[in-house]
């Protein structure tokens, strides 16, 4: 008998799986189940989007791209980043096209971490820093944050946990799960610390475009002096329903990209052909789509927290993305056990807040890009929930 615990990798043994997925595979082994736990857009692809993407079939569009993927659509991707951010990246040495956002990630972190380098992540965060940083070898710090400061960075928490051995922050704004976002001033006090200290930052931006504040979003990389120290992730799965499409990019420094590219072509070649000619349609086309579904967002934002604070459960207003962070706290119940009951016993599937990290624990995680009619029903099932508690 193989005794395979002596072959295999023993770091991607020990990495929990995902505590998304988990809520979202109960729930589809379930009828009359509302599943607000996954970020998938509800709406479809607009159609020239998949216009552009038919026709790139039809016409026998199928082959290789280059590695960095097509000129045309790093050009259009920035012209969007000049058009919509004020902040210009060389299309032929500074963009790559990669498979989704989630890909640039992994790129970014192999291509500058070595064994025992210490990568900075404020806390509650995507489930996939941790374990990337793990797999590269290098130690994962997290920066926990909280309501009372909307679960924003600040420059005193990230300066505490600096060390000679730290080399890269990752800024996860507008922020999954709880839907923080960063104001500019708090972002140049950040800015700063990166400064004094030569760190690297890795922004991801995908929640970019779905932002709603006044001021709107801030790319990192346009602050002064951090083009240089930063490596902008973004894509198409958000802002542009694209998330089966797996299209996702990166723009930073040469240098660092010509590294990622490295990684990029030996374990990937290119980013999906039919995928990159819809994007280019997207990025030419799509400023008009892109907003009516931030203001349809917006609409769904203000019905969840208002209906989720009139049942009792104390909700952060979220500024950005499309989550929303509740505090479970006064149910009794943990993350887990609020999710897993209320799964069960009325049909609706939320997600834990330690998914996220242990400073998530007393939360959960709801997604408001269903239909109203979803996230009514689902705000009538919970309140039947948290009553029947009582």
């Amino acid at each position: 008998m193989i005794d395979y615990d002596k072959l295999v990798n023993p770091i991607i043994k020990k990495i929990k799986p995902s505590g998304i997925r988990r809520f979202f595979d109960i729930a589809n082994e379930m009828e009359d189940v509302i599943s607000l736990s996954v970020g998938e857009p509800d709406f479809y692809t607009p159609w020239h989007i998949r216009e552009a993407g038919i026709e790139s079939l039809e016409k026998g569009r199928t082959r290789y791209t280059p590695n960095r993927g097509f000129a045309v659509l790093r050009e259009e991707v920035s012209k969007f980043l000049a058009r919509h951010y004020a902040v210009e990246y060389d299309p032929m040495s500074e963009v790559l096209i990669t498979v989704g956002g989630s890909e640039a990630i992994d790129l970014c972190v192999r291509s500058l971490i070595t064994p025992g380098d210490e990568v900075l992540i404020p806390e509650p965060s995507f489930v996939c820093y941790v374990p990337i940083t793990e797999m590269a070898g290098g130690v994962p710090v997290t920066i926990e944050t909280g309501p009372e400061n909307g679960f924003r960075l600040t420059a005193k928490s990230l300066e505490e946990k600096i060390t000679p051995r730290t080399k890269l922050l990752i800024m996860p704004y507008p922020n999954n799960p709880t839907g923080a976002v960063m104001e500019r001033e708090e972002l140049l006090e950040i800015a700063k610390v990166v400064e004094k200290h030569n760190l690297l930052v890795l922004s991801d931006e995908i929640y970019a475009a779905l932002t709603y504040t006044k001021e709107g979003h801030i790319c990192f990389s346009s602050l002064p002096g951090m083009k240089g120290r930063t490596i902008v992730v973004n894509g198409f799965s958000k802002a542009h329903s694209m998330t089966g499409w797996r299209l996702g990019y990166a723009a930073g420094p040469r240098e660092i990209i010509s590294l990622m590219v490295k990684l990029h072509q030996f374990a990937i070649m290119s980013a999906p052909t039919t995928s990159q000619y819809a994007a280019i349609e997207a990025l030419k086309n799509g400023d008009g789509d892109m907003e009516h579904m931030r203001s349809q967002y917006d609409m769904r934002r203000r019905l969840i927290v208002d209906g989720l604070n009139e049942i009792g459960l104390k909700c952060f207003e979220p500024k950005g993305a499309f989550y929303v962070f509740p505090s479970v706290k006064s149910t009794g119940l943990t993350s887990a056990d609020f999710c897993e009951r209320l799964i069960y016993e009325k049909h609706v599937a939320v997600v834990p807040g330690d998914a996220f990290g242990p400073s998530g624990e007393g939360f959960v995680r709801i997604s408001y890009c269903y239909s109203v009619k979803h996230i009514t029903e689902a705000l009538e099932r919970i309140k039947e929930f948290i009553l029947e508690l009582i």
